[in-house]
């Protein structure tokens, strides 16, 4: 259109109107902004891929500690050798030293709720450090500052940028918490203690092109957030106990017997759990192992891991058995657990359910990479850590089977994609979860159920005047709200996405790119929105700020439907805060139907939008989402059945 034209009609509005003038009519423009700042760098593509200057810091550790099982304490002595990869020299690096969680004046401690929380613990805790050693160049600096969980170190000479490496060594020690915050802890069986370790040893926080040092103390409900590298690894325990652990176990024939090691290499041909120790063995050192006194030091290695955790008793019962990888290679599921969850109702499935999730996943979005994955019965109700999972001794039958698949799930969120769970909880619980209701249809031919999809079983959460939005960070999460803003309402956004918004072809290509692009990187959520985006084609603001940001809800409806010479029309109303396309499913008279799609589109300029039904066929009936994927806060209006 010519300029003169546009200008002669805006003159013809603005005479006609200016008489009658009021406040504008707004658009729905708002609902389709951006979310936040999403431009890309050099670092971090505007793709939502690493840019071509993408850059983080590294951290091998070799780590030798023994249990005190009179005591309950554990020594250690750790030497980490960190890689400065940023462009900018550092003066120091900050450190967590985690266990100062069980102190009485910790901050975590300190912001506990007195009434029930599951991140309540021990108290009588603590890490002692001594011996602390930073070397650059030049003399090593024994400096260092602890403040709560982080522990800062100074270098006497910076570490270099682009490649410099410091070496950092000392000694550390604590006492095992009983309760450890529902992550850790001792579980008191009748054949001994069983010991989940973990925040076990002084870890480097991350340095990153975004926060820079990131530094959040340990509370609670945030969990981790972690740089890779390369761990090796030997825990020393009294001779009777069984050591399961992250990673490879490189000395086996030094701490099993022949028979154990045969049984071992039976366990990982088998495709059906194969037991290394049986409920009868439990305490027969003698068949199980070569030592039969003093202590035994068990030697592991993990590669290209966040992080490494353990378990150690000597009531474990052991089986393992074959996991089959896309590739062809092979790793070995595992579980322990003592002889009174030993039944086929109980922990008997263990393994099956530890090999069935891993073998899944690997199918699903990408390659599980780890030697082993481990299931141990623990005193914790659930928690993850790369290879590792401490899952409830009390679980059984399905509930046994979700644990078990939500905690090895997060070997892929946020093991292998190495979010930040201290501030984004949704970028691990919530695709996680969203994971696990694929792996649970596909269980077994569905012997368990998940009601993930059933979005409208949450609509009165929806609804709640107290609820609050995913983006809270999960240390300022009310507690009745954490599993809904970091679980449920992500992992439901994500299914919406795949089956009612893009399609599985569409939205698969998408989230395998982003696995694959941020594989033991430090995605943010700009990395994530960014990615899915560019892969599937397919502009998304309008879905990031209405499901990932804020309270606001889903609410469609039927306003009228009128029959015409040939043709219906049907008018949708969108009544909610967020806009979503319309998917309805039409039946006629003559009882056939066609489902149709209205693209997101049309709540650009209004919230009201007629629809042509080009039939000549009367309508008997419409329905708005007929697969019942949405959480539509008011179903009453979303369908229309013709009277007689």
């Amino acid at each position: 259109m010519k300029l003169k034209t546009i200008k002669l009609l805006f003159a013809f509005v603005l005479i006609g109107h200016t008489a009658f003038a009021q406040q504008a009519e707004p658009n729905n423009q708002p609902k389709f902004d951006d979310i936040m700042y999403r431009r890309g760098n050099v670092y971090r593509s505007a793709s939502g891929v690493p840019g071509p200057q993408y850059w983080q810091n590294s951290a091998d550790y070799v780590i030798e500690a023994e249990l005190d099982d009179k005591t309950n304490i554990l020594k250690g002595r750790l030497t980490m050798t960190y890689q400065n990869n940023s462009p900018e020299d550092l003066s120091f690096i900050w450190m967590y030293v985690e266990q100062n969680r069980f102190k009485s004046d910790s901050r975590g401690t300190l912001t506990t709720p007195m009434q029930y929380s599951r991140y309540a613990g021990d108290t009588d805790g603590g890490m002692a450090i001594t011996g602390l050693s930073a070397k650059t160049t030049g003399n090593p600096s024994a400096k260092y500052l602890i403040s709560d969980t982080r522990m800062q170190v100074f270098f006497n000479e910076p570490l270099k940028a682009k490649g410099g490496k410091a070496t950092i060594s000392m000694n550390f020690e604590f006492k095992i918490p009983e309760e450890g915050m529902d992550r850790m802890g001792q579980l008191e069986t009748k054949d001994g203690i069983i010991y989940s370790m973990a925040q076990w040893y002084p870890r480097v926080a991350v340095f990153d092109d975004v926060t820079g040092w990131n530094t959040e103390p340990y509370l609670g409900a945030g969990e981790f957030y972690l740089e890779y590298g390369n761990f090796d690894y030997k825990i020393t325990v009294p001779y009777d106990h069984i050591v399961v652990g992250s990673g490879e176990l490189v000395n086996a024939k030094e701490v099993l017997s022949k028979e154990l090691l045969n049984r071992w290499e039976k366990a990982a041909g088998s495709d059906k759990a194969t037991y290394l120790i049986s409920p009868e063995e439990v305490g027969n050192t003698k068949l199980t192992r070569p030592v039969q006194n003093g202590k035994v030091t068990w030697h592991f290695k993990m590669n290209n891991s966040r992080d490494i955790a353990f378990a150690t008793s000597k009531a474990f019962i052991w089986d393992a058995a074959k996991i089959n990888l896309p590739s062809g290679k092979k790793a070995v599921a595992q579980s322990v657990y003592p002889a009174s969850v030993a039944s086929k109702s109980a922990w008997g499935r263990s393994t099956e359910y530890t090999k069935a999730s891993i073998e899944h996943y690997s199918q699903k979005w990408f390659e599980y990479p780890y030697p082993s994955a481990v299931n141990v019965a623990s005193n914790v109700g659930g928690m993850e850590y790369p290879g590792v999972s401490f899952c409830s001794v009390r679980s059984f039958g399905a509930d046994l089977w979700d644990v078990t698949d939500h905690e090895f799930g997060h070997n892929w969120f946020p093991m292998i994609v190495g979010s930040n769970e201290r501030r984004y909880a949704w970028m691990d619980e919530g695709f996680n979860t969203f994971i696990n209701y694929y792996s649970t249809v596909n269980f077994n031919n569905g012997e368990y159920t998940s009601d993930v999809a059933k979005s409208l079983n949450r609509v009165q959460w929806f609804k709640w005047k107290n609820r609050e939005g995913i983006d809270t960070y999960p240390d300022v999460a009310k507690s009745m709200n954490l599993a809904f803003t970091a679980y449920y309402k992500p992992a439901t956004g994500m299914i919406l996405l795949r089956e009612y918004i893009l399609g599985h072809e569409r939205f698969d290509n998408a989230f395998k790119a982003y696995i694959k692009a941020w594989a033991y990187k430090h995605p943010q959520p700009t990395d994530f929105f960014n990615c899915m985006e560019n892969v599937a084609g397919e502009n998304l603001n309008w879905f990031w700020r209405g499901w990932f940001k804020g309270t606001g809800n889903i609410n469609l409806g039927i306003t009228n439907v009128a029959d015409n010479a040939g043709y219906t029309t049907i008018t949708f109303a969108d009544k909610g805060d967020i806009p979503m396309p319309v998917r309805f499913k039409v039946v006629f008279e003559d009882n056939t139907s066609e489902t149709i799609m209205l693209p997101v589109e049309i709540w650009h300029r209004q919230n009201e939008w007629d629809y042509i039904l080009s039939s000549p066929k009367k309508v008997k009936s419409i329905d708005i989402d007929p697969e019942r994927f949405l959480p539509d806060i008011d179903m009453k209006d979303n369908s229309w059945i013709r009277e007689n």
